[in-house]
């Protein structure tokens, strides 16, 4: 299958290789959450929740110079056309919670919350590629909602390689396509990649850019994320001048 036309150059869903898919974020979408918000990227839709600080519920596992971070990823059984019911915590889900919760542990401005802590919960309510990507996303948006500290935003973005061509936000046929694909998590005014996966080996002239597109399609998300954060100002003061 051709994924890049090589008359247009216009990818299956209609856009050029360095172009990301529409994106779409709500803030407080959950009533009793401390911060909330819906992400979309594309097809791809996901909720996250933010709980605290709050006081650590099991004592055993409380930090005294910083604050406990917990995340849970789940996805919903509509999310995808595979109706097979995943039980929870599978392997899958669990490390992608650890990937989630160690890329908004570089983010939020842990010291300034000892002995207390904070529950991210995300799940993907329609998943068409890139879920990752927007579960982090998900996240930073409703961690800024919920007035964590944050020492900057943190985005995430993946690229691909697909017909000798990189491609930006890869969809669901792009993504099972089996070509090399990288995902990156990046702190956009500090310049700091905090997330960096990748699942198939690349050259290193191709793999820069590939990663150098992910990265710019981070910056674009970070830039979508302030202006969404913006219309809060007047709101939550907890945000740190570095963030917005």
């Amino acid at each position: 299958m051709e994924y890049v036309n090589p008359l247009t150059g216009f990818r299956l869903d209609g856009r050029r290789p360095n172009e990301m898919r529409q994106i779409r974020g709500e803030i407080g979408v959950v009533a009793k959450a401390d911060g909330s918000a819906l992400f979309e990227m594309g097809n791809t839709k996901v909720i996250a929740a933010v709980y605290g600080p709050r006081e650590v519920q099991n004592r055993s596992q409380q930090i005294n110079d910083q604050v406990l971070v917990r995340c849970e990823y789940s996805m919903a059984n509509f999310s995808t056309g595979d109706r097979i019911r995943k039980p929870k915590g599978d392997r899958r889900s669990t490390e992608i919670s650890l990937v989630i919760r160690q890329t908004m542990e570089a983010c939020i401005m842990t010291h300034l919350m000892p002995r207390s802590q904070i529950d991210i919960f995300v799940q993907v309510l329609q998943a068409d590629g890139g879920t990752r990507s927007a579960c982090i996303n998900a996240a930073t948006l409703a961690l800024a909602e919920a007035g964590i500290p944050m020492r900057d935003l943190v985005t995430s973005c993946s690229a691909g390689y697909l017909c000798t061509t990189p491609l930006l936000d890869l969809n669901y046929v792009e993504d099972n396509a089996g070509g090399p694909d990288v995902t990156v998590g990046i702190l956009a005014k500090m310049d700091k990649v905090t997330l960096l996966q990748m699942d198939a080996k690349l050259p290193m002239d191709i793999f820069e850019n590939v990663m150098q597109l992910a990265i710019e399609g981070c910056k674009a998300i970070a830039h979508y994320i302030r202006d969404v954060m913006s219309h809060l100002l007047s709101f939550y003061v907890l945000i740190t001048p570095s963030v917005i």
